[in-house]
């Protein structure tokens, strides 16, 4: 028995939104905002009545405190700054980290309700034990610990109430506000509302779960025939106890790729794990077309065995089979070849540059940021500043990344995080399994480009 999925997985499963509710959110999101900011000039003012300076940590607590009453929409958007020391800072990115899975659970008995709904009896006739009390709360669902009448551990993930119509005004205003931020240079070559548009999608198909549990099993599938498909792993998923809002898989015991102090403990290699997540989302993305869209600390996990342990797929990300080649070869253009010109016009093949001038010059801008990654140890090299970069190219040349390769980036300030922590002295481009990852791109990059020859 399998899982159907939502042949339609869009925003249309967000309900439409009235002027009138869209102006109540945001007269909701402006008061809690300038609470916010309330409290912190009130904690200023305590503090300095006692002779201390507030730091950076007391404005970081606020900002986070700001989010949660915001709500599911912004404590998505806090995930990210948890997982984004590289960008946004560590003291940021650590307050952030309590929004990954410690999010306050939903009343039990409005989760019950919904429950009864979906499946048609109460947890605790459907299941021979169920917990009330969830073991991780996140944005969009909270996940509880059960037992099988046969005898299994499983989790059940169950969606938050009425979290559609609490998500659908947060994503109208983000939309207008993505329309104003194109306005500038930055938000033009981010695509805001590109950016807004596939936040949107993803939601829709994340508020219901067949989706997730089809994606699951499809990504899984997809990295089999490689080399590194029995180097992770999915829970098993329960169709018979598997509905739009409630899902139930194996319970798998691991740790966070996070927590260094365990996964040492338990004899791990981090070079290992942060290469084998590497390759995975590589692998994935450039030979299977479907690649895990939000690897958060709290979805990756690290069993006894040292496999990875991916959890929530309810956000992915989709290449094309023209894009997947084109991707091909720009790896292998900007890594191995270094021909900057020829990875020039393989953006350009993109879509993703609209005024891109004289080949050479942008040939030369490239070099400039991309040089320095192949002798640079991932533990000091600055992101942000090759972001900064980046950024100065982009505005250069008119440039506007494309939506998926907005997402593989979000994915990869995850796995420089995992990089930091867990192998800092790692020069991934160095790594024998890597390199002849790449050798293998390379080869089917020259095949492309022989079978677009004849």
């Amino acid at each position: 028995m399998t899982v159907e999925p939502d042949p339609k997985p869009t925003r249309g499963a967000l309900p439409t939104v009235s002027a009138v509710s869209e102006v109540g959110r945001f007269a909701s999101t402006s008061l809690h905002t300038a609470a916010g900011v309330g409290r912190l000039a009130a904690g200023t003012v305590r503090g300095l009545l006692r002779g201390r300076t507030p730091g950076a940590t007391d404005v970081a607590h606020e900002v986070r405190r700001t989010f949660e009453h915001l709500g599911p929409t912004y404590v998505k958007l806090g995930q990210l700054i948890a997982s984004s020391p590289g960008v946004f800072g560590p003291t940021l990115s650590n307050e952030f980290e309590s929004l990954l899975d410690r999010v306050r659970p939903t009343d039990f008995a409005e989760i019950k309700a919904l429950f009864v709904e979906d499946l048609g009896a109460a947890p605790d006739e459907v299941f021979a034990t169920f917990d009330e009390t969830p073991i991780a709360s996140a944005s969009i669902a909270q996940v509880h610990t059960a037992t099988l009448h046969s005898g299994e551990e499983v989790v059940v993930k169950i969606q938050r109430p009425g979290i559609a119509d609490r998500l659908a005004p947060d994503v109208a205003i983000l939309e207008r506000l993505a329309g104003l931020v194109e306005i500038s240079e930055y938000g033009r070559m981010l695509s805001a509302r590109h950016v807004v548009e596939d936040f949107a999608d993803g939601l829709g198909a994340e508020l219901d779960f067949r989706n997730e549990a089809a994606t699951m099993a499809e990504w899984f599938e997809c990295l089999q025939p490689g080399p590194f498909g029995d180097r992770v792993r999915v829970p098993r998923v329960y169709p018979e106890f598997t509905t739009k809002r409630v899902m139930t898989m194996e319970r798998v015991y691991a740790t966070r790729i996070d927590d260094v102090r365990a996964v040492r403990a338990a004899g791990h290699d981090g070079e290992a794990l942060v290469r084998n997540l590497l390759l995975s989302l590589l692998d994935s993305a450039f030979h299977g077309g479907l690649f895990h869209g939000d690897l958060h600390a709290g979805n990756v996990l690290v069993d006894d065995d040292g496999l990875l342990v991916l959890l929530d797929f309810g956000i992915v990300g989709r290449f094309d089979a023209r894009t997947r080649r084109i991707l091909r070869q720009l790896v292998v253009d900007l890594i191995v070849k270094q021909d900057y010109d020829s990875a020039g016009r393989a953006i350009f093949l993109l879509g993703a540059v609209h005024n891109p001038g004289s080949t050479t010059k942008g040939g030369d801008d490239l070099r400039k940021v991309t040089s320095p990654l192949s002798t640079t140890e991932l533990g000091s090299m600055s992101y942000t500043d090759l972001g900064r970069q980046l950024a100065a190219v982009a505005k250069a040349h008119d440039a506007r990344l494309p939506r998926e390769l907005v997402l593989v980036g979000k994915q990869l300030l995850y796995v420089e995080k995992y990089m930091k922590l867990l192998a800092p002295r790692w020069k991934a481009i160095s790594d024998r399994e890597i390199y002849g990852y790449m050798a293998g791109i390379m080869k089917e990059a020259e095949r492309d480009r022989r079978s677009r020859l004849k």
